[in-house]
């Protein structure tokens, strides 16, 4: 018999945050979380996305053993201003078993039904700077610190169940050696020239902090038309800045500014911190903070995390002069290769940046959609 229970107190998200640890604890691809990041994340004093969202945990059970969980959340602001009337669901796991599934699912259709929602979607987190996407190819490839990771039989019970894609994903890998700077050196001298833009580059983290209110509002503008979108609020700014920014090199935020300073262009890189967090094994000490120092000083791999360019200025070749501060900062690093964080299969305009650099597919993943059942 399954019986599901939903996590409120910090000993019960533990449990719900630990499952994967034991799901997967040989498995050599998927990559722990770090623990307390996640506890942060589903706090609701803590998380600023509770601010305009809603969400519940669930863990399954069968013979007082965990077989599964799932969190079902509504974003109000997706729902009352996108007019998008979706219950989602993410942070999922479970064992092979579609029974588990069903009844894990059935928690996030009775707040989709409580709530007269009418269709649900998921494998995703409150915003799009969360996770997002079960894997469907890929499975042999180690995942990162900003993906999921699952096995194939999860998409099998999602379209048992009637679900239907809704959005793809790619991922990608480039060798820095394949990368001809040809391509954008030449270019970005004449679009710097032509429309008086100029690089910022830093060595301190803490120069970057003023800037990085207007490269949030930079992402909302430049990300606003793709239908998957629901704007980073001013207070997520200031919990995203504290998550990630400080951890970041600094060497790794890119700015492109005009002739008044006001961005037009920004990315951010992290390096990969897969193999530190595989050996932090979910906690940061004694040792976790140390891999992960390591991670970020010598890593020899690269995510390109975010990229946005200003909607007037898209179509025109910002990004080589981007790309021309990257090669550099990466050839002085001794960067061996770039991975590209998921982005949607129908971003033509995202996946035309790439084209010269020899990309390959390395993993797909996708959300699923399902009417809400009655």
């Amino acid at each position: 018999m399954i019986t599901i229970k939903e996590a409120t107190t910090k000993a019960e998200l533990k449990e719900y945050i630990q499952f994967p640890f034991t799901l997967y604890k040989d498995n050599p691809n998927w990559i722990p979380p770090l623990i307390n990041d996640e506890l942060t994340t589903f706090d609701k004093t803590k998380n600023p996305a509770f601010a305009s969202a809603e969400a519940y945990f669930y863990i399954a059970y069968r013979d007082n053993k965990v077989v599964g969980r799932i969190a079902a959340i509504i974003n109000w602001d997706e729902v009352n201003d996108q007019q998008k009337r979706k219950v989602r669901f993410g942070w999922w796991d479970v064992i092979d078993d579609i029974e588990v599934t069903k009844a894990l699912l059935e928690k996030v259709y009775e707040l989709g039904r409580k709530n007269k929602l009418e269709y649900v979607e998921g494998p995703m987190g409150f915003s799009n700077l969360d996770k997002v996407g079960v894997l469907t190819y890929g499975f042999d490839q180690m995942g990162s610190m900003i993906t999921w990771y699952n096995l194939p039989y999860y998409k099998d019970h999602l379209e048992q169940l009637g679900y239907v894609k809704e959005k793809e994903y790619l991922e990608n890998e480039m060798l820095f050696k394949n990368i001809k700077p040809e391509f954008f050196y030449k270019a970005q001298e004449l679009i710097k020239k032509r429309y008086q833009l100029k690089p910022m580059n830093f060595t301190k983290t803490k120069d970057i902090m003023p800037y990085v209110d207007e490269m949030f509002d930079l992402f909302n503008s430049s990300y606003a038309s793709l239908s998957s979108f629901v704007a980073i609020t001013d207070v997520q700014k200031e919990f995203f800045k504290k998550k990630y920014i400080s951890f970041i090199n600094p060497e790794f935020i890119k700015f492109v500014m005009d002739k008044d300073n006001k961005m037009v262009a920004f990315s951010i890189v992290m390096p990969s911190f897969s193999g530190a967090l595989k050996k932090a094994n979910g906690k940061l000490f004694p040792f976790g903070f140390y891999h992960l120092l390591k991670a970020r000083n010598t890593s020899k791999e690269v995510l390109f995390y975010l990229i946005g360019v200003d909607p007037e200025y898209q179509n025109k070749g910002v990004t080589a002069i981007i790309f021309n501060e990257y090669y550099e900062a990466f050839k002085l690093k001794g960067i061996e290769k770039c991975i590209r964080t998921p982005e949607l299969e129908d971003n033509i305009a995202i996946h035309n940046l790439w084209k010269h650099f020899d990309p390959v597919i390395t993993k797909r993943r996708r959300t699923y959609r399902l009417d809400l059942p009655k």
